[in-house]
């Protein structure tokens, strides 16, 4: 099985994709909705809670993981590789700064995501690798709760993605990465308020191609992986959790509650 997790239900956008380009495969969906959001706690804590939910979805038989979470993926990647040296262990960063540096046409680049995440300043010293880039951060924390409530096109909402995109604007940039699963549900919103020159990317997208790519180039481990059904786990359900959930991938969904104590 391909196991991913997240803070929430934001990974879920990460797992259609995932679905989308491997509908062949079992997947193992676990997020932690009863301590989510992860972005405004420390890098101790948010590693320890990826550690945790890597192991829930090990136990139940997952064979590769996908950090379908940016603030791990960003402070707590280290801490799940050690633990499982020999796992195929993907997150959503590496892939989303690939796709950046190979379309960043002036090497200008923003991102915006969590305050964990900005504050880590991986994306910079990941694009250091490709080259010299000019990185513009930018959190944008009440973009969440407004995904959460559906409000996709109110009228507020779309003050807000104004304010958090006025960086960015300034500051020119050519690339703009949605560094946080919520953020692709946004998208057409960005898209339609920043430059048409700003290429947009989405690293839920990202992800599941460098997965799909990987799989193709190692069909020992693509054939131990299970077939058939899928299941999501939650460490707290609520009728709007399932909502959101059968909203989003836009299909009936049966959702678990679980501990991860």
């Amino acid at each position: 099985m391909i196991g991913l997790f997240d803070s929430g239900v934001g990974g879920l956008t990460v797992l259609k994709e995932v679905a989308k380009r491997l509908p062949e495969y079992s997947l193992l969906y676990l997020g932690d909705t009863a301590r989510t959001p992860y972005g405004n706690k420390s890098p101790q804590v948010v590693a320890s809670y990826g550690l945790q939910a890597a192991r829930f979805l090990v136990e139940r038989g997952a064979r590769v993981l996908v950090v379908a979470c940016n603030t791990v993926s960003a402070v707590g990647l280290e801490a799940i590789e050690q633990a499982y040296p020999s796992m195929p262990v993907f997150n959503v960063i590496t892939p989303a700064v690939e796709v950046a540096a190979r379309v960043s046409s002036h090497h200008r680049v923003g991102v915006m995501g969590t305050r964990a995440l900005v504050a880590s300043g991986i994306y910079q010293r990941l694009l250091a690798v490709h080259g010299r880039y000019q990185v513009t951060a930018q959190a944008a924390p009440l973009l969440v709760p407004l995904v959460e409530e559906g409000w996709l096109d109110k009228p507020e909402t779309k003050r807000i993605v104004k304010h958090y995109l006025t960086p960015f604007k300034q500051a020119q940039v050519d690339t703009l990465v949605l560094a946080c699963t919520h953020y692709p549900l946004l998208k057409p919103l960005i898209a339609s308020r920043i430059s048409r020159r700003v290429r947009v990317v989405d690293p839920a997208e990202a992800t599941a191609i460098a997965l799909e790519k990987w799989l193709t180039q190692n069909p020992e481990t693509a054939s131990t992986l299970s077939k058939g059904e899928s299941r999501l786990y939650v460490t707290d359900l609520t009728p709007h959790t399932e909502t959101i959930a059968r909203s989003w991938l836009k299909r009936t969904i049966t959702l678990e509650r679980v501990s991860l104590d």
